[in-house]
């Protein structure tokens, strides 16, 4: 049997929440799947070491549009899928499944209003193989650093996120450092790319500087054995939070301006700061990044890594 899956969300955290779904699809019918997926999923590095998944289908600008529709529907009829799981209502995706001659379609309602991911994901993936799933996810990686020192607590720290209004200032996080370093001995993982290049030197240029590593030559794929090392992961609501999650690793996500109720609650390892006033009831436009409290931050911080 042949399995097709389609996560056309296009963040890391998204395609971390939908891991457990895809996990319990595979599992069900004993079979690796193939998944559609967006490049900026990073789905190709999370899914690296994954025996669940077994092939990924790149949705690029060739299968977008009309003339899309046709390519699509080209590449999916050589692969002779026997079901497909559509993760959204979209009409344009049940088409393409038809078009492709998938027998046997399982998707959202057509035209469904909006709700929360996490809930529409499990419910969806419960209904159709029948049976409950938790909504924790598990990535699967090899290669874990085995070097690890008892005496030192490492710090995975998210400086970066997709937008400024997601982004607690960078001052917060060298002096939230140096706090913890009066605590016990640190060292940091500055989880950011290369478009936050100001942010990463800002910081290694800094007092704590010496204790820091960047992410920022590194592709996802190779950060995953750092992060699987680390006592805990500290920062913004971004890929990183997730990828921490689900690799075991406690995570204290600060959410300024994502909806906590959707990104913040599927997982046990997932602890989270709201901006001051807010309680479960963060989301787009609450526009907190300078209402997050560096007390509480730090007070959470130490509990984690006690």
């Amino acid at each position: 049997m042949k399995i097709l899956i389609v996560q056309q969300r296009y963040g890391i955290g998204d395609m971390v929440i939908f891991l457990p779904y895809i996990h319990a699809i595979s599992k069900k019918f004993d079979v690796p799947v193939t998944l559609l997926a967006k490049k900026s999923s990073k789905a190709n590095d999370i899914f690296a070491e994954d025996k669940h998944v077994d092939n990924i289908i790149i949705l690029d600008k060739e299968k977008d549009g009309i003339t899309g529709i046709f390519n699509l529907t080209k590449i999916l009829k050589k692969e002779n899928f026997d079901k497909v799981f559509i993760f959204n209502s979209s009409l344009r995706y049940n088409l393409i499944a038809k078009f492709s001659g998938i027998k046997f379609i399982h998707q959202y309602p057509l035209f469904r209003s909006k709700d929360n991911l996490v809930k529409s994901a499990k419910i969806f993936t419960e209904n159709e193989i029948g049976e409950m799933v938790s909504s924790e996810p598990n990535l699967e990686t090899k290669n874990i650093i085995k070097n690890k020192k008892q005496d030192i607590k490492y710090i995975c720290l998210g400086i970066s996120a997709s937008g400024p209004t997601k982004r607690w200032d960078v001052n917060n996080y060298i002096k939230l450092c140096k706090e913890l370093l009066n605590f016990r001995p640190c060292k940091f993982y500055l989880a950011a790319g290369k478009s936050d290049i100001d942010l990463i030197q800002k910081i290694k240029k800094s007092d704590i500087g010496n204790k820091c590593e960047s992410f920022e030559n590194l592709t996802i794929k190779e950060t995953l054995p750092i992060i699987k090392n680390c006592d805990c992961y500290i920062g913004g609501d971004t890929g990183f939070a997730h990828l921490s999650v689900a690799l075991g690793v406690k995570s204290l996500t600060l959410f300024m301006d994502s909806p906590v109720m959707a990104y913040g609650k599927y997982s046990s390892k997932m602890f989270v700061v709201e901006p001051i006033g807010e309680s479960n009831s963060t989301t787009h436009n609450t526009l907190g990044k300078d209402k997050i409290s560096f007390t509480e931050v730090f007070k959470k911080a130490t509990q984690l890594l006690t």
